[in-house]
């Protein structure tokens, strides 16, 4: 009994995971691959023809944006990858000497044929189907299977589109804002005690580290856009890749602006010495406003990770509400430090420097800003397509396709 309940959480665990994109990418492989198999078996006049299969899975791994922009220049690479191997299998085989002959015959053909970025791919390939191609096939079998692993490769991505990777993206725009909220919370408590100037040293550290976060988002972000692009499965495209990279580009400002906050706190501990960083109630307050703004970073996140108009109306109300609170906060603490800097004169700067770091942040996340950052970018990616695609983005205009989705997506009216 406890086999069949393991069996059955099992295959839950299974179907609960197929939608995944890393999922749907290795079946869409599997499939590609097979069935230029199964093809070649029938064309080619060999016994077991697996350069097709190889062909199909290394051309498969194209976006479907890819598939229509760079997907020729990858083909070529893989053609070109597998010719070289065919005419190295039938004059020496393959030997330690004949693989170094081959990488760089391959990557001088790269350069021939000129595949750009994909001149590495053409050493890749040759080495693959060298692998699996031995002396006594004939060079035009492989030719045939070579064909047919592109024809199905690209046929696969034009009938069954990769997967979508915005939910990955997503998700790894909300990590980075609760890391940003962690560090927040961590500043805002030592902020009314004596700490040490190093440990403020360390605070700055933890910012600068952001940065290598800040890289994978971005990274994830642009895995996400080629997925969106020219994506049957996507109606909703452009719009959702201008609200993730506005979206990132936000939240990578509030992390500089966060890491010179945290320049300001050490500086301000080396003054002070072995007294507070702030006086007890300048840092209750200062603890506070960087709990508030903390928590509007997390919910600027949500909101721009969020598809549907319903639960992005919910998401911009409570982050307007939370602004709405930062910003008095804010107002009480420039009360404060203007008292202090009458006492405390030598450090004004640093003081001053407090507030208009986090004045910034809050600037940054207003709804307003980020609704006028939203209309440039939408502004500036539809005038770079109109140059390029005329002819389609008129027929677009006509039928109100951009107004359609900016509404759908809850940036209508409402937002401006």
């Amino acid at each position: 009994m406890h086999d069949v309940q393991k069996h059955v959480s099992g295959l839950r665990r299974l179907v609960k995971r197929r939608r995944e994109p890393v999922v749907v990418q290795t079946l869409r492989s599997a499939a590609a691959a097979t069935i230029a198999y199964v093809i070649a078996l029938r064309l080619s006049p060999e016994p077991a023809p697996l350069t097709a299969p190889l062909t199909a899975l290394l051309v498969v791994q194209v976006t479907f944006y890819a598939t229509l922009t760079n997907g020729i220049r990858r083909v070529n690479s893989v053609v070109a990858g597998v010719l070289v191997a065919i005419a190295f299998s039938v004059l020496v085989g393959l030997t330690w000497w004949s693989l170094a002959l081959l990488i760089v015959a391959a990557l001088g053909v790269g350069h021939l044929v000129r595949v750009d970025e994909y001149v590495a791919e053409v050493a890749i390939s040759a080495m693959l189907v060298l692998g699996v191609t031995t002396v006594g096939f004939t060079a035009w079998a492989r030719i045939v299977e070579t064909l047919i692993g592109a024809v199905v490769g690209t046929a696969c991505n034009l009938l069954l589109p990769p997967p979508v990777w915005v939910d990955k993206a997503g998700e790894s725009i909300e990590d980075l804002a609760r890391r940003v909220r962690q560090l927040m919370l961590r500043m805002g408590e030592e902020a009314a005690g004596r700490i040490p100037w190093e440990l403020a040293a360390e605070r700055l550290h933890e910012a600068r580290r952001l940065d290598q976060h800040i890289a994978q988002v971005d990274a994830s972000l642009r895995q996400a856009e080629d997925s969106l692009r020219l994506n049957p499965r996507v109606k909703e495209g452009l719009l959702h890749r201008v609200v993730l990279r506005t979206g990132l580009d936000t939240l990578e400002i509030c992390t500089v602006v966060l890491r010179v906050l945290a320049r300001s706190f050490t500086d301000l501990a080396k003054a002070r010495g072995s007294r507070e960083l702030f006086p007890p109630r300048v840092g209750a307050v200062v603890e506070e406003l960087l709990s508030e703004i903390a928590d509007a970073i997390v919910s600027f996140a949500v909101l721009v990770t969020t598809h549907l108009s319903e639960n992005a109306e919910s998401a911009e109300a409570r982050l307007t509400a939370e602004l709405h609170t930062a910003a008095a906060t804010r107002d009480r603490l420039a009360e404060l430090l203007r008292e202090e800097v009458g006492e405390d004169w030598e450090n004004w700067q640093l003081l001053g420097a407090v507030l208009t770091e986090v004045n910034r942040m809050i600037a940054e996340l207003d709804t307003e800003h980020r609704t006028s950052r939203l209309l440039e970018e939408l502004d500036r990616v539809s005038r770079e397509q109109r140059e390029k695609l005329p002819r389609m983005t008129r027929l677009r205009d006509r039928l109100g396709v951009q107004e359609e989705l900016w509404n759908r997506a809850g940036f209508g009216e409402r937002s401006r």
